[in-house]
């Protein structure tokens, strides 16, 4: 059966499987080999060339869940963004970046950009007006992210793909956050979806990785560049890769809804300043990720009030773990200032939104009573030491 003809639990299971026609197996064969045959053969298989038979057969999956033509795997999330950017930039081109991404990628642009001879700018804001004003005579592509990380704003995909289409622009996105569960930006016009496929796709807390899908045309575009650069992934890591995947859906909404119900206990929370959180009705960008997701994912952002110290606070965690990255089966937490958003500046940072007292929190599959209770005691520790101090 064609792809677009299945529901997404059976894309996740069965297609770009491989069959072991020796021994019928029910899993797919793991293949090590990264020396091929090039006489006498259909394609000429290397490992950089993203071409082995499980890079090939996961690839499919991967575009089928983004409704994409086509995709790429890579060593990392990393990997997947820098290549996407260098094949469709080149000296003198320019960038139209949205104002808060992941640190990482925005660490990217600022200090690799320059050896190229690429601009960028960032945007001030996430609406049209901002986008268009500015867009230059060289500008060759539009970069977005959501929800953004860590403060989960939403931009408008919409929005953004007629934006780029009006201008020839090629417009990108890191769906990380969302993941295909959630939200699929083809649907929406973007030309090309990126992730971490260290985070929902793998969503055990033992993979890096990275995908890209986009059209046959893009996609050949950004192999170009990739063969040449090398960021392609282990045979035996996509393997696994393609193994968590099969419960990508189930994990996600598992995850969407625990996410859900911990935003609206800690937006009541008295220690609790602020809560971000897209799924959330007074969240600023609610009615545009309403038309657009389909879930409002397991990641969440909150503040903590002034007074309250953000380290001893996840020190008393005894369930949620200290721990960088997210989107694993366990629920995790971390301060962006010191992790994904540490390479920023404080003054980028505090242009960016990123309050000291900030924490990620990516909320996993437990049962949210047993998250509830552990917050709870937590907040309890915070409240007496302040009670102390009087």
């Amino acid at each position: 059966m064609k792809p677009e003809k299945l529901g997404i639990n059976t894309i996740c299971t069965h297609v770009g499987e491989l069959k072991d026609e020796q021994f019928k197996g029910s899993v797919s064969p793991l293949y090590m080999g990264s020396s091929y045959a090039y006489e006498d053969v259909d394609i000429k298989r290397y490992p950089r060339y993203f071409n082995t038979p499980n890079q090939e057969a996961l690839s499919k999956k991967i575009a089928a869940l983004e409704h994409c033509e086509s995709a790429l795997i890579f060593g990392s999330g990393m990997a997947a963004v820098s290549h996407t950017l260098l094949a469709f930039l080149q000296k003198g081109d320019h960038v139209v970046i949205q104002k808060t991404i992941y640190g990482g990628a925005f660490n990217f642009m600022v200090e690799e950009f320059p050896k190229y001879g690429i601009e960028f700018d960032f945007t001030d804001g996430f609406s049209e007006d901002e986008f268009e004003e500015k867009i230059k005579s060289n500008t060759r592509v539009i970069y977005v992210e959501t929800p953004s990380n860590p403060l989960m704003l939403i931009t408008d995909l919409e929005m953004i793909s007629k934006l780029a289409k009006s201008h020839g622009l090629v417009s990108i996105i890191d769906n990380t956050f969302a993941s295909p569960v959630n939200q699929n930006p083809a649907d929406f016009g973007i030309d090309v979806i990126i992730h971490s496929a260290t985070k929902y796709m793998g969503g055990h807390s033992d993979i890096c990785a990275g995908t890209v899908a986009a059209s046959e045309v893009h996609i050949q575009q950004i192999w170009n560049v990739s063969k040449n650069i090398g960021g392609s992934l282990s045979d035996y890591t996509v393997w696994l890769l393609e193994r968590s995947m099969k419960t990508l859906v189930l994990r996600v909404k598992a995850q969407n809804r625990n996410a859900k119900r911990l935003a609206k206990w800690l937006n009541k929370h008295s220690l609790v300043s602020k809560v971000y959180y897209p799924g959330l009705k007074d969240h600023p960008d609610h009615n545009i990720a309403k038309k657009q997701m389909r879930g409002y994912t397991g990641m969440l952002s909150f503040e903590l009030i002034p007074e309250i110290d953000p380290d001893e606070f996840m020190k008393s965690l005894k369930l949620i773990k200290q721990s960088m990255s997210l989107a694993g089966i366990e629920s995790t937490i971390l301060s962006p200032v010191k992790t994904s958003h540490a390479l920023l500046s404080p003054e980028e940072r505090r242009r960016q939104g990123i309050a000291d007292g900030l924490l990620r929190f990516s909320v996993g599959i437990e049962d949210k009573k047993d998250l509830i209770v552990d917050l709870e005691q937590a907040f309890a520790r915070m409240n007496e030491k302040l009670l102390q101090l009087g």
